[in-house]
């Protein structure tokens, strides 16, 4: 099959490039490759299957802060298409969004449907192909021009099974795919080595036990002997901890944490508050509460049962009145609200570990237009390329940029 622009990887960035190529040049054919069965699978389960479309953040140089790998390159394309943009083009077409109050951006309908809807009824309308079960075993690069034959058109060959796809440009928008990573080493790029990145805590610690499920709306969490740190809401979980709180620490310590085995202490400050604040909290406690128990009522608005899972750590019986706090008590009390050290021996696989670490060189790119250094005719977007975010719609954002400036681009001439 021949083709004029032919894209790898049925995923947002796929898709939203196709869907802008095929718009601005009329009559063009595009066609998109995806392996799997379906399409759009990370927007389907994306947001607990509601898709995290996008977040409320309207400032380039704000937003960028929310991408651990790419935050740089990403400016001058967020100056261009950025999270307003996006909700723009989804509203334009019928689809109605909501801003949460965290930032995060999904449909009213809460349903990942919506969006993968919206998507497929503009490629059909712009004439799009799109050919699944199609995983590609092979890219070859267009042939160097002859000095005699500069009117000659040059291709690309992608090989699916035993069929043939030739095409004047290439997109590949094929994820944290390592087989097409592969392929496109062997065209000459540099693949950074992929580690994982948004995942949870493993921690066996008995101050956590029978404690699954409790979270707190804003904790403060540091890896020691590193500069590494995050804070916001935190789970509990049956293996450990996790949460927005620790998936940003996940996302900002990917490439420190793989080579440590994800074995290393964290310190863990429950309620977010400056240890002299805390302790200062609990001696005006033990003046006004005196005849009271210490384990019958939570402090700092805590859980009740991580309040009285710490009063054990720190050798305090729940039944022990504020009154009888001993100076060391305290000082126990308060490391434990606000520093108490847990040890994490691996990482925890949970629903948002779908971002990795890793991928094409980002100095072998021009962000003005996301086309290759090497090969004009080669565009990547996506999480092909050694960029990844923190939770809250970010990921989609880059992916949304990406495609988008890809589909502005105009045709190269032979």
């Amino acid at each position: 099959m021949t083709t004029d622009t032919l894209i790898i990887g049925g995923g947002a960035a796929g898709f939203f490039a196709a869907i802008h190529r095929a718009a601005n040049r009329p009559g063009e054919r595009v066609v998109i490759l995806e392996r799997g069965r379906a399409v759009l699978e990370k927007v389907r389960i994306s947001g607990g299957g509601r898709c995290n479309v996008t977040h409320a953040c309207w400032e380039p140089r704000e937003l960028v802060k929310f991408y651990p790998r790419g935050g740089r390159e990403l400016l001058g394309p967020f100056h261009k298409f950025a999270c307003g943009d996006t909700m723009g083009w989804f509203a334009d077409r019928g689809v109605e969004l909501k801003i949460e109050d965290d930032g995060r951006v999904f449909p009213v309908s809460d349903d990942s449907q919506t969006i993968i809807d919206c998507l497929w009824q503009e490629a059909k309308r712009l004439g799009v192909v799109v050919v699944t079960g199609a995983r590609v075993d092979s890219i070859a690069a267009p042939a160097p021009r002859r000095p005699d034959a500069a009117a000659e058109p040059s291709w690309w060959t992608v090989g699916v099974g035993g069929q043939r796809y030739a095409s004047r440009e290439l997109v590949v928008t094929s994820g944290s795919n390592p087989a097409v990573w592969k392929m496109l080493a062997g065209l000459g790029h540099t693949v950074v080595d992929p580690v994982p990145s948004l995942f949870a805590f493993n921690i066996r610690d008995p101050r956590l036990q029978g404690l699954a499920g409790i979270s707190l709306p804003w904790a403060q969490l540091h890896i020691t002997g590193d500069d590494l740190r995050a804070e916001g809401p935190l789970l509990i979980t049956h293996k450990g901890l996790s949460g927005p709180a620790v998936l940003r620490l996940s996302a900002w310590g990917a490439r420190q944490l793989h080579p440590r085995s994800y074995n290393f202490d964290l310190v863990v400050n429950w309620i977010g508050q400056r240890a002299q604040d805390v302790s200062a909290t609990l001696a005006e406690l033990r003046g006004e509460r005196s005849r009271q128990q210490i384990g019958k009522r939570a402090q700092f608005e805590i859980p009740l049962r991580l309040w009285q899972s710490l009063l054990a750590a720190a050798g305090i019986p729940e039944d022990q009145q504020w009154a009888q706090l001993s100076n060391d008590q305290l000082d126990a009390l308060t490391e434990q609200l606000a520093g108490g050290i847990y040890r994490v021996t691996g990482k925890a696989t949970n629903k948002d570990e779908f971002t990795t670490a890793g991928g094409v060189d980002l100095r072998e790119v021009d962000f003005r237009t996301f086309r290759s250094k090497r090969y004009p005719s080669l565009s990547l977007a996506g999480e092909v390329l050694d960029i990844d975010a923190i939770t809250g719609g970010f990921n989609f954002q880059a992916a949304w940029t990406g495609g988008w400036l890809i589909g502005q681009q105009p045709p190269l001439a032979d």
